[in-house]
């Protein structure tokens, strides 16, 4: 009689356990993720050194308005106010550390009118908002 044929993990294993390919499957994907995370931060670190223009218009027929905007500074956001400005008014910023999140409000005064407030970063399309009548605020965010 001739001996039975043996898988191959048999003969490396002689109690018939199969190698478990878990943990090589694991320890692959942990690799990968520890390359996507280390990609990430060299991008995030790319954008943090970036200079960006940052422009902030505020339009309409309201006689005066209440202006506040975002402003970054050593990789912090702050807000500077403007009051009973006239219109139109513009401000430009060239900074780094900008992050996502800025806001440009613009509020306006008793006398009512309307105000268009827009936020363009660089050459990208501009985020809007209008305000119409007294005490009415326009607000532009997610730039």
């Amino acid at each position: 009689m001739s001996e039975p044929l043996s898988h191959p993990d048999h003969a490396a294993h002689p109690h018939g356990r199969r190698r478990r390919r878990w943990p090589w499957v694991l320890l692959a994907v942990v690799i990968l993720l520890a390359g996507g995370c280390a990609v990430l931060v060299v991008g995030l670190s790319n954008e943090a050194d970036k200079t960006v223009r940052v422009t902030y218009e505020v339009t309409g027929d309201a006689r005066r308005v209440n202006i506040a905007y975002s402003t970054w500074q050593d990789g912090e956001r702050r807000t500077r106010q403007e009051e009973d400005r006239p219109l139109p008014w513009r401000k430009e910023l060239r900074t780094k550390g900008f992050a996502k999140g800025g806001l440009l409000a613009v509020t306006v005064g008793p006398d009512g009118g309307t105000a268009t407030c827009s936020v363009r970063i660089d050459d990208g399309d501009p985020r809007t908002d209008t305000a119409s009548g007294a005490s009415a605020t326009a607000t532009c965010t997610g730039f």
